[in-house]
């Protein structure tokens, strides 16, 4: 699959602000500064569609971003920040469950975390709760520049095991600083589309 063309098409944080449930919609979700504004960025070769930011738990809302007037990518705000005070981050974790539960045209929610590192708690409770919820599509392991060739499949075997993912999960290195990775899971992606 190749994108052309992506917009930001709405900003949300309530159901009344959603765009109409007309498209399938895969979400990214993932711990905050896991680096999944500069993926988004990567995959729609647009360099300043989703704003990186140096701070991290700086996505409050819902971001849509309507893809080639055929799809939308859903950019879910990140989760487990300490930074932010506990009555932001549980007003988050509604909005986020609120549009997980009840958006009949979300086809799956992508997850991100960094291959540097053990999945955290909260990517292990994410996890648990797409799958309840039927939702769980591939892991991204983000910044896979920064380990060897070597390491990946030791960190990815990791990542696999502390998630508890099936063996048909698939699990995609991507490094956005490289510039690699991408395509497969813009492949994976077009599958999921078309499933």
């Amino acid at each position: 699959m190749m994108i052309k063309k992506a917009e930001i098409e709405a900003v949300a944080v309530k159901p009344s602000q959603y765009p109409q449930g007309d498209m399938k919609e895969i979400a990214f979700a993932g711990r905050s500064n896991v680096g999944k504004s500069s993926l988004l960025n990567l995959l729609t070769g647009r360099r300043n569609l989703a704003r990186v930011s140096g701070s991290p738990g700086k996505t409050r809302t819902i971001n849509f971003y309507r893809i080639n007037d055929g799809f939308r990518i859903v950019d879910l705000p990140g989760y487990g920040y300490a930074k932010v005070s506990r009555s932001v981050s549980e007003s988050w974790g509604d909005m986020m469950e609120t549009y997980l539960e009840k958006r009949g045209n979300l086809a799956c929610v992508i997850q991100l975390v960094d291959i540097r590192h053990a999945p955290s708690r909260q990517d292990v409770e994410m996890q648990a709760y797409l799958r309840h919820y039927g939702l769980n599509g591939p892991v991204v392991a983000t910044k896979a520049d920064k380990i060897s060739v070597n390491q990946r499949a030791k960190q990815i075997k990791l990542i696999r095991q502390t998630l508890g993912l099936e063996p048909d999960t698939v699990v995609i290195p991507v490094s956005s600083l490289k510039k690699t990775g991408h395509e497969a899971l813009l492949e994976e992606m077009e599958r999921i589309l078309k499933g």
